[in-house]
């Protein structure tokens, strides 16, 4: 199976096309050097020379407090990217995937948003990222859309990294502790997300590792196994002003992954431990 991966240099596209050729899968992985998504007849000409079987949209404009202002940019890769590329998709025969987020929720509430729920996004980024949800599904009439959230991985920056990098220079940190959503593992969604693309049970699902903390509750399990003696001070949203609205509650029901039989994720402490593991033998 030859399976194209957009967004390659980012955190979840390079553990997808790690882990699938683990698989003996055929992974062909791009970024915007290799195509300009904002670009119909390059995308098209690309993905008709590839003609891969499946295409994994991994690709987005990710910079939330950014697309604030950037909007262009932002609609014309999360928008028009996405459209080209069904189209694409579409034009080949190809199945495809593509990655939302959390954010296309309003984020009230403490209930997990389950799948069926109405999107009702509160920032620039969650709008462009549900209107390219509703472009799949109009373009397209076999289609996965997969809801991910608070992602870390080995190729890129997050919070772990940043959380490390800051306990090198402060003993105290002031970390958010009203927002409330599941850290997850890019390494564990990859293998998920190729299992997926594998079969044939399309639909929009949520994919997160398992059980839910607040960031100031992420930030003091990064220190615990990371031996960091940091102490985390728990801040409420209005004491962290950011240009773009974060959701209060990212907690999102996986039950469509159990209803169709698809492995679920390990918990997230577990992951952070392991993904711990992995960065100490990157360094090495």
């Amino acid at each position: 199976m030859k399976i194209l991966v957009t967004g390659y240099s980012g955190q979840l596209g390079y553990d997808v096309v790690r882990y699938g050729r683990t698989q003996g899968l055929n992974m062909i992985g791009i970024s915007s050097k290799d195509v300009d998504l904002s670009l119909e007849k390059e995308v098209a000409s690309y993905i008709e020379n590839i003609n891969p079987d499946a295409i994994i949209h991994c690709a987005a404009y990710t910079a939330v407090d950014q697309a604030e202002e950037d909007t262009e940019k932002c609609w014309d890769i999360n928008v028009n990217g996405t459209k080209y590329l069904s189209n694409a998709a579409k034009s080949v025969k190809a199945k495809f995937m593509y990655i939302s987020t959390d954010y296309v929720f309003n984020g009230e509430g403490q209930d997990s948003f389950k799948e069926t729920d109405s999107p009702m996004p509160i920032g620039y980024y969650g709008k462009t990222k549900y209107e390219g949800e509703k472009l799949v599904q109009q373009i397209l009439e076999e289609w996965f859309i997969v809801r991910i959230s608070w992602v870390f991985g080995v190729n890129g920056n997050n919070f772990i990294k940043t959380m490390l990098r800051l306990a090198d220079t402060h003993k105290q940190l002031n970390v958010v502790g009203d927002q409330f959503g599941s850290p997850t593992y890019t390494f564990d969604l990859a293998k998920l997300l190729i299992e997926m693309i594998q079969s044939t049970k399309y639909g929009i699902y949520h994919a997160t590792n398992e059980g839910f903390c607040s960031w100031a509750e992420f930030a003091k399990e990064i220190f615990k196994e990371s031996n960091k003696n940091v102490e985390v001070v728990s801040i409420l949203s209005d004491q962290y002003p950011t240009r773009a609205v974060r959701p209060k509650n990212s907690r999102m029901s996986k039950s469509k992954l159990v209803e169709n039989g698809f492995t679920s994720l390990p918990t997230w402490k577990d992951a952070v431990r392991r993904y711990l593991k992995e960065l100490k033998q990157e360094v090495k």
